[in-house]
């Protein structure tokens, strides 16, 4: 192979991850950077870095002319996306392709199938995949939504077809409400992601949130299991585990063999994510989304299965073979990823970027620790809230939490509030130690419990650390 020169087109903590990724593969590694990350933990690992613009994401991160003259300036050969930004978008997949760079993902093509919500969901039915009854292509209308109430009646859930992240999505309980929130959801789906178009989906009330990571190289595709999302804020995902503790071993196996069967329809290159939802009471299981990139929670995958999720999507993307076969990949242990944000749960969750004065992390067996921090870095207020990942794995899952609390109650991270306070208190509730949840139990428990995430204060009336 002649000699690689990423670009890390990406910032914060995926953009080291996956230097460090590259770095293993005697890769060459850029990192392409706003003037407001020229200071960041990334830029300091990589081995070259190049500006691409002022602070603002529009002018620098999704600025896909910006990141191709970053690349040919410094004769970049390949382009790793990292997630959002530019990650899922197929127009930069093909331009950095059409430059004669190696983009580390799937094809545009495969990004825009899957990036299409109702073109998924058709794909996913073609495959035989089991999907959430719906709308069977993109509605705009009243008119041309109509149909779809009379077959799955309420409560119902509107998403953008174009949209992605737990945006843009409403939930409508009656005719009224529904007449009221259709126009405006399009609306606003035109406004952001430039598409009007909608799909509907039937609410499937208290379901688990469950997602298959695979991997392909164009031609073969393997699972590597599944994660268990399901405590999630306004849709955001705050803590994930591998594996789902509430899936038996034949839900297990029918839904990551459907994850297999839909990613090979598609002839899947790199790191991929499906989404379902699982409704406990039924066992039943329904694709909602694929993600075509990889994912903030694919440590944990990485820890119970020992495989280097970046290194084989790097691997793959550059041309290779996939290096394992399913029956090599094995489930060992339990693992258990908590996201710590700059934001302070207190007081609904307030975004408080800053400067880092003391950061200390926790250690062990079992205990890692994914972030962009170091002593003294200054948090910019311009990006995603989020400062690192603290990821846990034991044997099995009651031994993964008690070291889960024992790592929280190690790390300090002084001079911002963090989610640090949320995450100890979820780690000691009794439902969450018996996987008592699903997709809408958090925003209960935070109804209930505001108060237990005060964060202690020094002698000043200060919060020193999170």
């Amino acid at each position: 192979m002649r000699e690689v020169r990423l670009l890390v087109a990406n910032r914060g903590e995926i953009a080291v991850r996956i230097i460090r990724a590259a770095k293993e593969l005697g890769f060459v590694t850029i990192q392409a950077h706003s003037r407001a990350d020229a200071d960041s933990l990334a830029v300091r690992l990589a081995d070259e870095a190049v500006d691409i613009g002022p602070p603002q994401a529009s002018k620098s991160y999704l600025k896909i002319e910006a990141l191709l003259e970053a690349a040919k300036s410094t004769g970049a050969t390949a382009v790793h996306p990292g997630y959002g930004f530019l990650a899922e978008n197929a127009d930069f997949a093909d331009a950095v392709e059409a430059a004669g760079l190696a983009f580390i993902g799937p094809t545009g093509d495969a990004i825009r199938l899957m990036g299409d919500k109702v073109a998924a969901r058709q794909a996913a039915a073609a495959a035989g995949v089991p999907t959430v009854p719906g709308s069977e292509g993109h509605v705009r209308t009243l008119h041309e939504a109509r149909p779809v109430v009379a077959r799955t009646g309420f409560p119902l859930m509107i998403k953008a077809a174009a949209g992605g992240g737990g945006r843009g999505i409403r939930i409508v309980r009656d005719e009224a409400e529904f007449e009221r929130l259709l126009p405006q959801a399009s609306a606003e789906a035109k406004a952001a992601f430039g598409d009007g178009g909608l799909y509907l989906e039937k609410v499937v009330e208290r379901a688990r949130h469950v997602e298959v990571q695979i991997l392909g190289d164009g031609q073969h595709v393997v699972h590597l299991f599944e994660r268990e999302c399901s405590l999630q804020r306004r849709r955001q995902k705050v803590w994930e585990e591998a594996p789902s503790a509430g899936l038996s071993a034949a839900v297990r196996r029918k839904l990551c063999a459907s994850a297999v069967a839909l990613a090979r329809a598609v002839n899947y290159r790199g790191a991929g994510t499906l989404e379902y939802l699982y409704d406990d009471q039924s066992h039943d299981f329904y694709f909602i989304e694929m993600n075509t990139r990889i994912q903030v929670e694919h440590p944990v995958t990485e820890m119970v299965t020992g495989i280097d999720l970046v290194r084989e999507q790097l691997r793959v993307c550059l041309g290779q073979k996939l290096r394992h076969t399913q029956d090599q990949i094995r489930l060992h242990g339990h693992a258990i990823e908590v996201r710590l944000n700059a934001e302070d749960p207190a007081r609904d969750f307030a975004p408080g970027p800053g400067t880092i004065d003391r950061l200390s992390l926790p250690g062990g067996p079992g205990v890692r620790f994914d972030s962009l921090l170091y002593a003294g870095y200054t948090v910019p207020p311009f990006y995603d809230s989020l400062l690192g990942k603290l990821i846990v794995w034991d044997e099995d899952r009651s031994h993964a939490l008690a070291r889960l609390a024992r790592a929280l109650g190690e790390l300090e991270i002084g001079g911002v509030a963090t989610t640090r306070a949320l995450h100890l208190a979820l780690a000691a509730d009794p439902d969450v130690r018996a996987a008592r949840y699903h997709t809408t139990w958090l925003e209960r428990w935070l109804e209930e419990n505001a108060a237990r995430l005060a964060p202690a204060t020094d002698r000043t009336g200060e919060v020193p650390t999170a």
